[in-house]
């Protein structure tokens, strides 16, 4: 996959992210995360896990309150402990959850970038060389 075409499944990325936190809450790790998914300009009632109690009790609110979530923990080891925790909290309360976008990021980043604060920046980096490339630059 060519740097444009990690840009363009980085959009589809985000725009689906919009769309799917209109009845989902947006689950990320910390404060960081938060605001650079507000960078990136996705619209989105967030929850920063480690800072509204741990995994269990921000399932138990998504319980409460009756909503889904979208997992979007950091890809690195911390965050995939978190991810699994926040999955088997969600789950073992049959609240209705979603990993495929973190998958999917985790994808179009390979090993580039291991976190979500970091998006913001690789986005950056995408855009500058598409359109270097367009305008025949290097």
């Amino acid at each position: 996959m060519n740097n444009e075409e990690r840009l363009e499944g980085l959009n589809a990325i985000l725009d689906e992210l919009t769309e799917m936190c209109v009845e989902n809450v947006l689950l990320v790790e910390g404060m960081k995360d938060k605001m650079a998914i507000v960078l990136l300009g996705v619209n989105a009632d967030m929850r920063a896990v480690q800072s509204e109690g741990g995994p269990l009790k921000v399932a138990e609110s998504l319980f409460d309150e009756r909503r889904g979530a979208v997992i979007m923990t950091d890809w690195d080891p911390k965050g995939e402990r978190i991810a699994e925790e926040l999955e088997h909290a969600l789950s073992s309360l049959c609240v209705k959850y979603d990993k495929t976008m973190r998958s999917r990021l985790r994808s179009i980043c390979g090993s580039e970038i291991n976190d979500v604060e970091s998006l913001p920046s690789f986005y950056s980096r995408l855009a500058t060389e598409s359109v270097r490339r367009r305008v025949g630059r290097k």
